[in-house]
């Protein structure tokens, strides 16, 4: 087996949760996703996407009418309807099976 070297990393306990679903899904481990992270900075020589601002400020709900607030909410179940997101339900179900919460 080749030699490791550990590393250690803070992250938001929401922003592990979300991406241990998903690599699970996919079978790969939290270790091997960051070596593959840390073998395309190599490759590519820097970060491996690109890193901009956002080209939309995010919605605040309490500056938002009540039309307003409506129709971003009629937005979000469009996403999740058309396959461009999850419902709550889906997530809640992923969070039961990987942590029996």
């Amino acid at each position: 087996m080749a030699k490791t070297s550990q590393i250690f990393a803070r992250v938001e306990p929401e922003t592990k949760a979300q991406a241990e679903i998903i690599l699970n899904r996919m079978g790969i481990s939290m270790s091997h996703a960051v070596g593959m992270f840390l073998n395309q900075v190599i490759l590519q020589r820097g970060i491996p996407f690109a890193m901009r601002l956002p080209t939309e400020q995010p919605v605040a709900m309490a500056s938002l009418t009540k039309e307003q607030f409506e129709r971003e909410l009629q937005k979000g179940i469009e996403d999740v309807e058309h396959g461009r997101g999850y419902s709550a339900d889906v997530i809640e179900r992923e969070m039961n099976l990987l942590y029996g919460v």
